[in-house]
């Protein structure tokens, strides 16, 4: 998606922004990421969220652990671990409601493949363990695929959203879809 100019790569990110707003639900805390490389940018998203009244977080990672999600807007960000821009230590750590989810491919069922180290699997687990969240797979139409293989510890998305469509993923009583 890199090769796209910029005023055709901005509808695209306003156009996931449109489909993905109606299902947020009442405001909330929205865990938001830094876009790196081709991957979809949220910062629309993030701005009409911010003026339907939701708050935005941002990772901090650590190697092997969870990430850590903390009060701030993407203004506020500065590169941190392996140079993803992240918020200051020293910004309020939060819970988020609502998690959106890079990825490098995903399947209907919401199963994603991510850059690796499992950060957002152990996330989406940890904060699963402490109540709901509803996390949604940022992607690119051509990100989804058919089928893509889960291991036991893969945490499913909830929902796919695309510039040009919003999939809720039907779950099994163990999750899986």
């Amino acid at each position: 998606m890199g090769a796209l100019a910029g005023p055709v790569r901005r509808a695209l990110e306003a156009a996931l922004a449109a489909n993905i707003l109606p299902a947020l639900g009442p405001p909330g805390i929205l865990g938001s990421y830094a876009a790196v490389g081709d991957e979809a940018d949220p910062a629309a998203l993030e701005e009409a969220a911010r003026a339907a009244g939701w708050r935005t977080a941002f990772p901090r990672a650590t190697a092997g652990a969870p990430l850590a999600f903390h009060a701030a807007t993407f203004a506020e960000l500065a590169p941190g671990f392996r140079g993803i821009p992240e918020p200051p230590e020293t910004h309020p750590a939060v819970r988020p409601s609502v998690l959106l989810v890079p990825l490098v491919a995903v399947d209907r069922g919401g199963n994603r493949l991510g850059q690796g180290g499992g950060h957002y699997d152990r996330t989406l687990s940890a904060l699963r363990a402490t109540g709901p969240l509803f996390a949604i797979g940022i992607a690119w139409d051509m990100q989804i695929l058919a089928d893509l293989p889960a291991r036991p510890w893969d945490q499913p998305l909830d929902a796919i959203a695309t510039p040009t469509a919003f999939h809720r993923v039907p779950h099994t009583a163990t999750g899986r879809a």
